[in-house]
């Protein structure tokens, strides 16, 4: 146990240099991340930190050892390797692998800082800070972030407390989180979280008797009943009275509105009653666990495409990876990249670049209009391209630092005056760390993507169609003589300033909706493919940007998950629930959304409902769609599932029920009319 701890001690002892040189580098290159608490654990402790979500404590569940499996027969059998794991909190936790490299833990480091910046800076993460509760009492830390790993390990306490209480069946508790986890996507994750209220008690709600009715009957004054029930009932009866729904509009959060209005079914008594204390307690903490987690499964795109940009930056721009660590890096990052199937690591990287690119890009040409002589109809003809890449390459001093630190002035802009003083005094290692001598202009213009050979010809692409489109949004007339003078005026940290308001504002389906165009799609060689039934196989069907953007954005709204809302927690006034499935062109599996309506069944403690839209298609079609090569065209159809706690019943339901249901301006079928034989 001590040779354990004092290894782990030696290599923490190693990684301190890299740890504070790579949080200064990140504050320099414009980034403000949450501090972050670095731990070194060995290959176990990682796998089950990963099975945690990141975190050392979680309530018990199988749930933990299913991942925890496999996450550890992934690295025996398949290869994989964890390089690291962080969690949103402030501060936040990184954990590295002790038996990593020492490139690996480096480019871990340059990683985590960005993906600290990330948490700390998206509206989309400061949705559960701004809704989450307080900080524990006594707490030392007021930080700007939520306090995760307190939450969740009292999470853990209260669910392990219900587990040993002798008057509760521990194997009921673990049943019941079965059902809620069921459900944990099933929340509205564009609002902040707000704790349910607890509703007060209201009269029995037993299927097949008309409670309004008996109300009537009783003759109860406004002043009696407005004490004894709940105001959410009260108004639903007199929405039922004018012959509205209840809820009113659809309620993205199902969560939230089985904590409200959900109750448990007796199986002896036959009957809803109301859930127990434990069970309204487990399941609001579940919910709102499943609000901490949900920004990170919105911008898990951006997320890792930002923390491997910086990476990148920092361990190949600024020679964070030695001499000697560089092909170890390069092998690290095309292990990183070249994950097989939809890679976020990889999708996120290229669209942050595109979009570092067209910035800088449409700040150049912006330049180039103003100059005497072009216009956007005679870019092409008259701008010499090779003059402006010239142009727009950083000086020797700035390429080379250390190499002409004597000759540095410290009244430029891209200088830190104080940086150099102690270059010049031997402080610090400036062939190591040039960047210690320059700001942020500096380093911008130092990185500037127009001048990377990857990208040298991204200016001369510019389209005319963009062209005019700056030209008509310019408001600046003044001009310029020469290309020379126009270049001079380059701000160079524009795609950095942009890429940050980005990432304060966008999450994955905002980010690809925004930032795939055709230009992306052509330079990546991305295209969308699907399965035929002419063929029995799948085919590569466009390459066109809407369609790509469409197939992608399917991966990422809602998780990536059905969408689906409850419509009516009264539904035929019987107190049966019905869900509707938002359609998107994809349909449900019928054997997922059966088990999952009966879990559901266990939370509203009455029969369940939903309603989707099925596509079916005609044998015969199907065969002259082999004959001539081309997709057949199905017919879509209603289709409502219920749950009566024995039975699941499945029924057409005419097109007007579900008409509302089906996608209408996003449109997720990419498939082309036409099929090419």
């Amino acid at each position: 146990m001590n040779d354990d701890r004092f290894r782990k001690q030696r290599i923490a002892d190693d990684l301190e240099e890299p740890v504070n040189e790579a949080s200064n580098l990140a504050e320099r290159l414009g980034l403000t991340p949450y501090p972050v608490n670095y731990w070194v654990v060995d290959y176990d402790e990682m796998n089950e930190l990963i099975a945690y979500g990141g975190f050392q404590k979680r309530y018990p569940h199988w749930r933990w050892g299913m991942q925890y499996d496999r996450q550890q027969k992934q690295g025996q059998f398949l290869g994989g390797k964890a390089f690291e794991i962080v969690n949103n909190d402030d501060p936040s936790h990184a954990f590295l692998q002790e038996s990593n490299t020492l490139a690996d833990q480096k480019a871990v480091i340059t990683h985590v800082e960005a993906h600290a910046d990330f948490f700390a800076n998206n509206e989309w993460f400061g949705l559960f800070s701004d809704g989450a509760p307080p900080r524990a009492a006594g707490s030392e830390d007021d930080g700007r972030g939520p306090d995760a790993a307190g939450m969740l390990a009292r999470h853990a306490d209260t669910i392990r407390e219900y587990m040993q209480d002798p008057d509760i069946d521990r194997s009921e508790v673990e049943r019941f989180i079965d059902h809620v986890l069921c459900l944990e996507d099933n929340i509205d994750q564009h609002q902040p979280y707000r704790p349910v209220e607890t509703a007060r008690d209201r009269l029995a709600e037993i299927e097949g008797v008309d409670v309004t009715d008996q109300l009537d009957e009783l003759d109860l004054s406004e002043e009696v009943k407005r004490q004894v029930f709940d105001d959410d009932w009260l108004e639903a009866q007199s929405d039922e009275d004018n012959g509205a729904t209840f809820p009113s509009q659809p309620e993205k959060d199902v969560l939230g509105f089985i904590r409200k209005h959900g109750m448990a079914y007796d199986e002896d008594a036959e009957k809803a009653v109301e859930m127990t204390d434990w069970q309204k307690d487990i399941l609001e903490l579940l919910r709102r666990e499943a609000y901490y987690f949900a920004p990170q499964k919105m911008t898990k795109v951006m997320n890792e495409g930002w923390a491997a940009y910086w990476e990148s930056l920092m361990m190949t721009g600024e020679r964070f990876a030695g001499d000697d660590e560089f092909i170890l890096y390069s092998d690290h990052m095309a292990q990183v990249l070249g994950s097989p199937g939809l890679n976020p690591y990889k999708l996120g990287l290229e669209i942050w670049e595109y979009v570092e690119n067209t910035e800088n890009r449409r700040e150049v040409v912006e330049r180039l209009l103003r100059t005497d002589g072009v216009t956007w109809r005679t870019f092409h003809d008259v701008v010499d391209f090779t003059e402006v890449q010239d142009h727009l390459e950083p000086p020797a001093w700035l390429q080379n630092v250390a190499g002409h630190i004597d000759e540095l002035d410290p009244e430029d802009p891209r200088i830190d005056a104080e940086g150099l003083i102690g270059a010049r005094d031997g402080e610090f290692d400036v062939a190591n760390y040039p960047w210690k001598v320059l700001t942020y202009e500096g380093l911008a213009q130092r990185h500037y993507s127009l001048v990377k050979p990857q990208y040298r010809g991204f200016v001369s692409r510019v389209g005319q169609a963009e062209l005019e489109r700056v030209s008509r949004y310019m408001f600046d007339d003044s001009r310029y003589d020469s290309v020379e003078d126009a270049l001079a005026d380059v701000e160079y940290t524009r795609g950095w300033d942009r890429m940050r308001e980005i990432r304060e504002s966008h999450n994955d389906v905002t980010f690809l909706d925004e930032f795939l165009t055709q230009e992306f799609v052509d330079d990546n060689d991305y295209f969308t493919y699907e399965y035929t039934h002419a063929s029995g196989d799948y085919r590569v069907t466009s390459t066109d940007h809407e369609d790509v953007k469409k197939k992608l954005m399917l991966s990422f709204t809602n998780f990536g998950k059905p969408t689906v809302v409850v419509q009516d927690g009264n539904y035929r006034n019987r107190n049966e629930l019905l869900l509707a499935h938002q359609y998107n062109g994809i349909m449900l599996d019928r054997k997922q959304a059966t088990e999952v309506l009966k879990r559901v069944f266990e939370l509203w403690g009455r029969p369940v409902n939903l309603l989707t839209i099925v596509k079916e298609f005609d044998d015969h079609d199907i065969e002259v769609a082999k004959r001539r090569d081309r997709e057949p065209e199905p017919e879509e159809v209603g289709k409502r599932l219920r749950y009566d706690g024995e039975e699941v019943t499945v029924e057409d339901v005419p097109w007007s029920d579900v008409e509302h249901l089906a996608a209408t301006d996003i449109d997720y079928n990419t498939k082309p009319d036409e099929w090419l034989a």
